[in-house]
């Protein structure tokens, strides 16, 4: 392996971090006040009108900024898969600690983009969900006393449970789909631990190590995958949860 590409794909890894966190928000355009400002106001219009256009310069941004960092965040994610595979290689034919270390670092920046490109998609795909935790104190007090029981919620709350219940629907979704992934990947990798000479003790670890962790994720797609479709399938509860501020 030379030097050159795995120090090119991590100097591209640094700056698309860098880009993560600073970019987005100036690429999504502005708003007067700033964010927290603007959803306030905007919110209060949205509640007393009863209808979600106030809100869709808001919730437009919201889905650009969803947009631009979900982008980033695939594109380092790509970045550190080629350079995982690279250091993988790498420690197959040499070995060496500083590899195993590096690998080992990658990977888990990798875990960490992985669940940002997730928790992006699903911003993206819901804007409007992903704003409540943002709506703090008075806002959301409003919205309590529709959620009785014996009352029929306005439709400013029934749009906010329909987002909600999307929301959630998005993320069963991409958690289904990498829970097939990585139950693939965990088939496939044991399948090579056993074809694998006993006797290539580096390959046995590393490959073995890589099976380990695409069943801990499969699992952990799973268990997200199920939760996220029971709040989808009767959204009513947890979204009085978040309401009262206690979910």
């Amino acid at each position: 392996m030379t030097q050159r590409i795995p120090a090119t794909l991590t100097a591209l890894a640094a700056f698309l971090v860098a880009a993560f966190v600073v970019a987005p928000g100036p690429l999504s355009g502005s708003l007067p006040g700033g964010l927290g400002a603007a959803l306030r106001a905007s919110f209060e219009e949205y509640w007393h009108a009863d209808r979600s256009d106030h809100l869709q310069t808001v919730v437009d941004y919201w889905f650009r900024y969803h947009l631009f960092k979900g982008t980033i965040a695939a594109l380092l994610l790509a970045v550190l898969i080629a350079l995982g595979v690279l250091l993988w290689r790498a420690f197959l034919r040499s070995g060496g600690p500083a590899r195993a270390v590096a690998g080992v670092g990658t990977g888990l920046l990798g875990l960490v983009a992985l669940a940002a490109v997730m928790a992006n998609i699903q911003g993206a795909v819901a804007p409007f969900a992903s704003l409540f935790p943002m709506l703090q104190g008075n806002a959301l007090d409003v919205v309590g006393p529709q959620l009785n029981a014996d009352a029929h919620p306005p439709a400013a709350v029934a749009t906010m449970v329909d987002d909600f219940a999307r929301y959630h629907v998005a993320m069963a979704v991409i958690a289904t789909v990498l829970a097939v992934v990585f139950v693939g990947g965990s088939v496939l990798a044991g399948r090579r631990f056993v074809r694998t000479d006993p006797s290539d003790r580096r390959a046995r670890l590393a490959i073995g190590s890589f099976g380990a962790v695409a069943a801990l994720l499969s699992v952990a797609m799973i268990v997200l995958a199920v939760a996220n479709t029971t709040v989808a399938a009767n959204p009513d509860p947890a979204f009085a949860a978040l309401v009262n501020g206690s979910w």
